[in-house]
């Protein structure tokens, strides 16, 4: 029963480690158990939320874009430097989302058209986009952003910025529309039987296109995030995010192997990621620690979700064949034996 729960509400799951979390920063420091550290965290996972929302969608369809990162770094670039040129934040902020879209888009080409494998598709477009970053940034970072575009992740209503609004309608948006749109269920169609899906009449690769796009576009967002947050744009931004948004959706429960997962899940996985990071703050931790414990994560749940489907594979299977593996209750073995008399005496009689 536990093995179940487990494997069926991975969210529940993720959101009771949370609260130990949590519960363990409040021991050492009480002034932690408040409304404002839950939005301080909040409004520190809002790149991860994005991204995660994005790696979901891509991952549902049995696909995997590592090159997160690097799109990320190359839209932010391109907005910084339209805003730098005298552009308005919206008209930079929509060119930005149109590059991360044409970026999701070719990933998703090379995928669905070309049938090149999503790891090395996405591996090769990963070094294209970060070399485009060094090269429209001429190598340096990007500084004198306006101030009002550093004041879309300032706080304002309820404690949250413009940005965290969006972010919390996004995730609002995503987990719905995946969840009970035809749109969002023919992903996770094509991720968990791809020629069935085609049978059944769904476009594949024009699905599996358009989840990178998406997802591209998604990256552009948090790249624009990332930006507004720091007030500059050094040319390393997004620099190993994909793994970071990776671990925490398959920590929410999406599954490498598509079908199976939700964007509620990736977002609590994305939140606990973050909450690490608190904790590296409160242990005076180096930052490089980061990528240690999210690698590790992402290590530890693999192998924990592989062998949690091997037990539900194997209990499955014993309850599919147990009425021939196991012996005849006693009350059926003696049905039988007064059967088999039954026969004898009438074979006997004949």
């Amino acid at each position: 029963m536990i093995i179940r729960f487990l494997q069926r509400h991975r969210e529940a799951s993720v959101a009771l480690i949370i609260v130990l979390l949590f519960a363990i920063l409040g021991l050492v420091d009480r002034s932690y158990l408040s409304l404002d550290t839950v939005l301080l965290v909040y409004g520190n996972s809002l790149i991860l939320f994005v991204l995660a929302i994005g790696a979901t969608m891509v991952m549902a369809t049995h696909g995997l874009d590592v090159s997160v990162g690097s799109i990320m770094g190359l839209a932010a670039v391109s907005a910084g430097l339209l805003m730098n040129a005298g552009w308005s934040i919206p008209a930079a902020i929509g060119v930005a989302l149109l590059v991360g879209l044409l970026c999701g888009l070719i990933n998703g080409a090379l995928v669905s058209w070309l049938k090149v494998s999503a790891i090395v598709a996405t591996l090769g477009t990963l070094g294209l986009y970060r070399g485009l970053v060094h090269l429209l940034s001429g190598g340096s970072w990007i500084e004198d952003l306006p101030e009002g575009f550093k004041a879309l992740t300032k706080a304002g209503s309820l404690g949250l910025s413009v940005f965290a609004w969006l972010v919390l309608v996004l995730l609002i948006v995503a987990h719905f529309g995946l969840r009970y749109t035809a749109f969002g269920r023919s992903m996770f169609a094509v991720g968990d039987n791809r020629d069935g899906a085609r049978l059944i009449g769904i476009r594949v690769d024009e699905v599996q296109i358009a989840a990178y796009g998406l997802n591209g576009v998604l990256a552009a967002l948090a790249g624009v995030i990332f930006a507004s947050q720091i007030g500059f744009i050094p040319n390393t931004a997004g620099t190993g995010m994909e793994m970071r948004a990776i671990a925490s959706s398959v920590l929410g429960g999406v599954s490498l192997l598509g079908g199976t997962g939700t964007v509620l899940g990736a977002a609590l996985g994305a939140y606990f990621m973050t909450s690490i990071d608190s904790i590296l703050v409160l242990l005076r931790l180096q930052a490089y620690w980061n990528d240690i414990i999210a690698g590790a994560i992402l290590l530890v749940v693999l192998i924990t979700d592989g062998k949690i489907r091997e037990a539900v594979d194997r209990l499955l299977r014993y309850q599919k064949y147990r009425k021939f593996i196991e012996p005849p209750a006693a009350g059926h073995q003696a049905d039988a034996t007064k059967a088999g008399l039954s026969l004898k005496t009438s074979e006997a009689r004949k």
